[in-house]
């Protein structure tokens, strides 16, 4: 049961070691406890497509809904940045020395 202690005239809850109450952010995060930001990440060296799922949600402001999420989201981001410029450069590389030959 919730007691209460006076000081000067104002009433403070004091809580009671037995009731404890969640608060939104105790709960684990989704894919296996590390969240969908760094669960993308890892896969995404094998699917790449799930950083830029992670881009959308990054950008779509998800992190919003449970702040933990965002630098996971952001660090997808980074690499389908990286990803795109490096398939980007590859294919030039390619396309010059295939017009040359």
């Amino acid at each position: 049961m919730d007691r209460m202690e006076k000081r000067n005239g104002d009433y403070a809850l004091l809580r009671d070691s037995e009731d404890i109450q969640l608060g939104k952010f105790d709960k684990p995060l989704p894919c296996f406890g590390c969240g969908i930001g760094w669960f993308s990440l890892l896969l995404g060296f094998v699917c790449p497509l799930t950083w830029y799922y992670a881009t959308i949600l990054y950008f779509g402001n998800y992190y919003h809904k449970d702040p933990r999420e965002r630098a996971g989201l952001a660090a997808s981001a980074i690499s389908a940045l990286i990803f795109s410029i490096a398939a980007l450069i590859t294919i030039a590389v390619l396309l010059l020395k295939y017009s040359f030959s």
